[in-house]
């Protein structure tokens, strides 16, 4: 694919105090823009109307990934320095691979101490990226550990300010999670999802309109700023994804019987158009993709997306322009911040029609 698309072209003016930094309670009470593609008018509505959208037969598809509270903080062994470390995936077994925060960067080789000692941390190589690799010791699985002692790693645009009180950490563990959330393994929340609760997924399917799921675990690189100047020269980092074979099939004949598919946020549609033939037609399959989705390409996999509003200049505004058209998605963001929508992880959301 060839583009002469520049990064500078997917840049708006979004004022600071349309970024959310707190869910709402009631999660499908989140304002809704529809935009409509064939006549390029907008409705402003709620989630709790998606089924009005909707019709028997439609095939919701989500991401069943579920964050891991994978945010943790320890000190060195012997000097006692404070460090936070954030884990990102497990690369082979008790090796992680993790970003870290202290004053002074730990040599391979240092031990640290977290959660009041339940895991011994070594610290075996530093990365090209940043990144460094550790060894655990734990007597119980780390997973369990963070469960019971991590913090949920929100995006550094949502803003909490000093020590955390137990409720709060928890307000988040809970609203920063989809409702159908199963597989562990994501650093960042799938966020069109999370404004679904059980209500409303009963409504759909007492309407007809089902769900399945895929995998797709989301990686810190989803905040990746686009650097360079030209679109076509930035490289995605590799995430994690699965889609089953009755998840594969249940799309597929859904088209074949002239069902819709709605992919719930841009995770959804990443994995689909990985694994997705020139027809829109869906493979099962497991892997890491690096897929860039950006116009002109055609987007085969899905007839519409639900999806949260994005970064100025991100992979993820350049992935929707390719499923409605760059100048659509530039009036329909000016329309929402003249609007007032709440932005980001915690804010509103877009329905293209």
């Amino acid at each position: 694919m060839t583009t002469d698309l520049k990064t500078a072209d997917f840049d708006f003016e979004l004022p600071l105090e349309l970024i959310a930094q707190n869910p709402l309670e009631d999660r499908p009470a989140a304002r809704m823009m529809v935009v409509t593609r064939s006549t390029g008018e907008f409705q402003h509505v709620t989630v709790r109307d998606l089924p009005l959208y909707l019709q028997a037969g439609d095939l919701m598809v989500t991401n069943d990934t579920r964050v891991i509270p994978a945010r943790i903080f320890g000190n060195k062994e012997g000097s006692g320095g404070k460090v936070e470390l954030l884990f990102l995936e497990e690369t082979a077994p008790n090796e992680w691979e993790a970003l870290c925060g202290s004053s002074r960067r730990p040599k391979p080789g240092t031990r640290i101490i977290l959660a009041g000692g339940l895991v011994m941390a070594t610290v075996l190589a530093w990365g090209n990226t940043g990144k460094l690799t550790l060894l655990i010791q734990s007597d119980a699985p780390l997973l369990e550990i963070l469960d019971a002692a991590g913090i949920p790693p929100l995006p550094p645009y949502i803003k909490r300010k000093g020590p955390r009180a137990p409720d709060a950490v928890q307000h988040d563990r809970e609203f920063y999670q989809t409702v159908y959330a199963r597989v562990p393994g994501a650093v960042a929340a799938p966020t069109a999802g999370l404004h679904f609760d059980e209500s409303l997924l009963t409504a759909l399917k007492d309407q007809g309109v089902d769900h399945v799921s895929v995998t797709l675990h989301v990686g810190m690189g989803t905040f990746k700023p686009v650097s360079v100047e030209s679109v076509v020269e930035h490289v995605m980092e590799p995430e994690r994804y699965e889609i089953s074979r009755a998840t594969a099939e249940r799309i597929n004949s859904t088209r074949r019987q002239g069902g819709r598919i709605l992919a719930v946020g841009s995770t959804v549609l990443r994995t689909l158009e990985t694994v997705a033939d020139e027809f829109g037609c869906v493979a099962a399959g497991s892997g890491r993709t690096q897929i860039f989705i950006y116009p002109p390409r055609h987007v085969r996999s899905v007839d519409f997306m639900l999806t949260n509003f994005h970064l100025p200049r991100s992979t993820l505004l350049m992935m929707i322009s390719a499923l409605a058209g760059t100048e659509l998605v530039k009036r329909a963001y000016l329309e929402a911040v003249r609007e007032g929508y709440r932005f980001y992880s915690y804010g509103d959301c877009m329905l293209i029609l």
